[in-house]
């Protein structure tokens, strides 16, 4: 079995998931590192992460902001606090700025267009945004407005455990894998994702969701640990999956470099990042090995600091009680530390 290949089939990909020999590891490391680089190079982009409201409709079974949680302050950022995080992306020579949210109906269609509109009209940034599911009408405008790419994580493909996490709303089809088509028809940059771990997820779903990464034809993938908050559901052991436990899909960090590294052998030309989870689970050099497995984006966090520690989808993540200014110091050392450089520019999908 060869990491070197780029078309891994299915039974490869569970393989490789179920593998545990280090020597063996070792060689999909090194194929992702170098399929990483001949298809995106060896910069690293910076894509600036603004939390601009915790508030959700949503009940999903492990994340903070699920509409039932009283125990966390909600929040909504205004237009300038939000335009001064664009504006110091920009002078810090990030080229993306990402706008996220609970499920927050309360942000309207037009006030997020507005937005939009006066961060491309006023910096030269990439707009992304990650608001949840949202009417078709809603995408369209805010691609007008000039948004460049959004990020919807389909978390799983196994309808039936996605359907255990995330209840839907009264009288909607939560369709996830059909809004990115939608999106992707609109012109967007969709990217989209999955957790590595939840309580009922087996090696065989996972290999499942790498294979069809390559199917959605996805310009970005996200890759995190599942953490669940203590405040939900599944945070308080709500659910026992009826499965052999030789079955369940680990949510620790070694497994989800696997998934990083198999997900860049599928999709050569993607956008994929070292993420905050990773590095909440190892604050060490998490992100640094995430980088050397296949990823070529990181995210530091530009939201306030009196609004930041409020956004808990899960507790205790890492660099929450860091400034943007701190964090754009520390990912640029950690970047150069492993031999990479920080990207320029917008940095989107480059088809090769």
């Amino acid at each position: 079995m060869s990491a070197a290949a780029e078309g891994l089939d299915r039974a490869a990909i569970l393989a490789w998931l179920r593998e545990d020999d280090p020597a063996r590891l070792e060689s999909l490391w090194a194929a992702a590192d170098e399929t990483r680089r001949r298809h995106v190079g060896d910069e690293v982009h910076l894509r600036g992460l603004i939390e601009i409201s915790n508030y959700c409709v949503r009940a999903c079974g492990y994340c903070g902001l699920r509409a039932q949680n009283r125990e966390i302050e909600r929040y909504r950022m205004s237009a300038e606090e939000i335009l001064v995080c664009a504006h110091d992306a920009e002078d810090w020579g990030w080229g993306t700025v990402v706008l996220q949210s609970g499920e927050d109906y309360g942000l309207s269609t037009g006030w997020i267009a507005d937005i939009v509109r006066r961060i491309k009209a006023e910096t030269d940034l990439a707009v992304t945004l990650s608001l949840g599911e949202r009417p078709d009408e809603d995408l369209a405008a805010w691609r007008e407005a000039g948004a460049d790419r959004y990020l919807l994580r389909f978390e799983t493909s196994d309808d039936e455990l996605y359907r255990r996490i995330h209840p839907g709303l009264p009288g909607r089809l939560s369709d996830r894998i059909a809004m990115l088509r939608t999106l992707q028809g609109l012109g967007y940059e969709a990217g989209s994702g999955i957790m590595v771990g939840i309580p009922g997820q087996s090696y065989d779903s996972v290999a499942g969701d790498i294979d069809l990464f390559r199917g959605l034809d996805l310009d970005m993938i996200g890759i995190g640990p599942y953490i669940s908050h203590p405040s939900t559901p599944l945070g308080v052991g709500g659910w026992t999956p009826e499965m052999p436990p030789e079955e369940q899909v680990p949510g620790d960090e070694l497994m989800v470099y696997k998934v990083v590294a198999l997900a860049r052998l599928v999709c050569p030309d993607a956008n994929i990042p070292s993420t905050t989870a990773l590095a909440t689970i190892n604050r060490v050099d998490g992100r640094e090995q995430g980088l050397q497995r296949g990823a070529n984006i990181v995210m530091p966090n530009l939201t306030p600091p009196e609004y930041r520690e409020k956004y808990e989808i899960y507790p205790d993540k890492a660099c929450v009680n860091e400034t943007a200014e701190m964090c754009r110091g520390c990912l640029t050392g950690r970047i150069e530390s492993i031999g990479r450089v920080v990207g320029t520019g917008p940095g989107g999908r480059r088809r090769t």
